[in-house]
């Protein structure tokens, strides 16, 4: 009789385990709380929600403090998505992502023999599409602020007039640019000095920019003194984007992306951002399975992960593109029966080969340096914020007079179907570039409900590594019963359909796993093995106070109260 009532009671015990939510190993805070990449801007976000502010005020102040200290990918001449749950359940997103300029057209990176000309679309002014993130502020401060944007702006406008202090990795990343950055802008500009850990970096010229934007708005950066500034700028430096094509930039909301995993739902970025479309095929593709009883990080789940991963990419190169240009078929996309029928021939004995994965003979590439940042206030509202340049320091044309950097979202398009971009994504007819038309992208920024109640909000930077790294750290937390921050610090893995190859984390994946792999015919990537991602997300504790988890991977860090 004992030896039955011994596994019984550690069977209950295990399911009572499994049941209870794992205990926080991040920051815990009572009320509300900003994640995002550099502490200052935290801090920042936290003190506006202090002073009476909302998520929405504190998305401004975050997005804003980012510029200064980490213009790496925080920007005002980029872009980027937001998606927002309000404390009563309303969700909604906002396509702030940069345009093509009115003079853009689809062969405008080829040469006369139908080749991509080198470089033209990844560095200098002729890389320049139309920056979203003055007018995507703005408009969520319209729409939902409560304080006024000179009261938001000061606390932002006092960081760049006393400086930043250069952190290790800040350093690392400025110097592994510094030639690029003279090569562009001479040897005379801001970024030519050498900066070290420790050393202050004070932005007078983008005090004054921001000074503009607190005044007058919109109008204080798409009108007036600085657009005209900035339009002659990129046009001495070779670039398209004109006074008119700033004068005609909006911001646009969009409906989310909304969907169920198990007893998840869902909150994700819709097209342009492939974010929100791809996440949703990849775990429906999973659904059918059990996976928390595979275990975490294990041959099986990460085989499955990535035969979902390879057809959602296959599917994401091929038909997604800007709504306002592309009919998307997302009703058949994102049908069960189709889903079924793209994993009909998953075999658990082998690979399936990327080259019999139809759609799209395409390849994906997009920029590792973005940013993202999470954020939940004292009344529920939560808001969830990738932004970007595109490249490190975008197109590393950095305006002197202005203070900031420039995109290079112009190699976000297809330059030409079937050519990878920088970041070896292969792209198809539905990018191709147009006058006004918004370039695909693989933000994720995604908010998770669980029970009705609002669980987790969660993105991150890495190009195309972003959609793998939002969807590993959802099941981190669901599957795996993780805390918010171990979610974040668990290595990761990506499978992008093409190149058709794992990658893997350094550190973190045994020599045995990827050899069992290997045996089945999947290509393990054993060369250039990046960190994958750098997710800043917050989980909803039972009690109702929140968990942040902020990448250890950079200078990420949590902040609340």
């Amino acid at each position: 009789m004992k030896k039955i009532i011994v596994p019984l009671f550690a069977i209950l015990l295990f399911i009572n385990c499994r049941k209870q939510p794992a205990a926080p190993t991040g920051l815990v805070t009572e009320k509300a709380m900003v994640v995002s990449a550099r502490e200052e801007a935290s801090k920042i976000g936290v003190e506006i929600m202090k002073k009476g502010g909302n998520a929405f005020d504190a998305m401004v102040a975050t997005e804003m403090a980012l510029v200064v200290a980490y213009p790496f990918a925080g920007n005002l001449g980029g872009g980027g998505f937001m998606v927002y749950r309000k404390a009563d359940g309303d969700v909604g997103g906002l396509d702030y992502r940069e345009k093509a300029p009115l003079s853009g057209h689809k062969d405008m990176y080829l040469d006369s023999l139908g080749n991509v000309i080198p470089g033209m679309s990844t560095q200098g002014a002729t890389a320049v599409g139309v920056p979203g993130t003055v007018a995507g502020i703005i408009e969520v401060h319209k729409k939902f602020g409560k304080l006024s944007l000179e009261e938001i702006f000061e606390p932002v406008i006092a960081l760049a007039e006393n400086g930043i202090v250069v952190t290790e990795n800040q350093e690392k990343r400025l110097s592994s640019q510094r030639d690029k950055f003279i090569e562009i802008n001479g040897d005379s500009t801001f970024f030519a000095t050498e900066f070290k850990a420790g050393d202050m970096i004070k932005y007078p010229a983008l005090a004054k920019t921001m000074r503009s934007i607190a005044k007058n708005g919109r109008d204080g950066f798409y009108k007036g003194e600085v657009a005209k500034k900035l339009a002659t700028f990129i046009q001495e430096n070779g670039g398209f984007v004109t006074e008119e094509d700033l004068a005609k930039y909006e911001a646009k909301w969009r409906q989310p992306v909304i969907f169920n995993y198990k007893d998840l739902r869902i909150v994700s970025m819709s097209p342009p951002s492939s974010g929100g479309v791809t996440i949703n095929q990849i775990f429906k593709m999973m659904e059918s399975h059990d996976v928390a009883s595979y275990g975490h990080n294990s041959a099986k789940t990460v085989q499955l992960f990535t035969e979902a991963s390879r057809r959602a990419y296959a599917d994401r190169n091929y038909y997604l593109g800007d709504p306002d240009f592309v009919d998307i078929p997302l009703d058949v996309l994102l049908s069960d029966g189709y889903l079924t029928e793209r994993m009909a021939n998953f075999s658990w004995d082998k690979a399936t080969k990327s080259s019999e994965v139809e759609r799209g003979n395409v390849e994906i590439v997009e920029s590792m340096e973005t940013t993202h940042y999470s954020i939940v206030d004292d009344e529920g509202n939560a808001v969830s914020v990738t932004t970007t340049l595109n490249g490190a320091y975008g197109s590393k044309l950095y305006s002197d007079e202005l203070g900031f950097f420039l995109n290079n979202e112009m190699d976000d398009f297809s330059a030409k179907p079937g050519v990878p971009n920088m970041f070896g994504l292969i792209g198809a007819q539905a990018n191709s570039i147009a006058p006004e038309k918004r370039m695909l992208s693989s933000m994720t920024p995604t908010i998770v409900e669980k029970d009705g109640k609002l669980w987790m909000v969660v993105g991150t930077p890495g190009g195309s590594t972003i959609i793998t790294a939002v969807a590993q750290t959802i099941l981190n937390g669901y599957e795996f019963n993780m805390s918010m921050q171990d979610a974040v610090n668990a290595p990761r893995f990506h499978h992008q359909w093409l190149p058709d190859m794992v990658i893997f984390e350094p550190e973190g994946f045994s020599a045995e796993l990827k050899e069992t792999l290997s045996k089945k015919g999947y290509i393990v990537n054993e060369e250039r093995t990046p960190i994958i991602g750098k997710v800043d997300a917050i989980r909803v504790l039972p009690n109702g106070k929140l968990e942040g988890g902020a990448d250890k991977r950079g200078d990420d860090t949590a902040v609340g109260y």
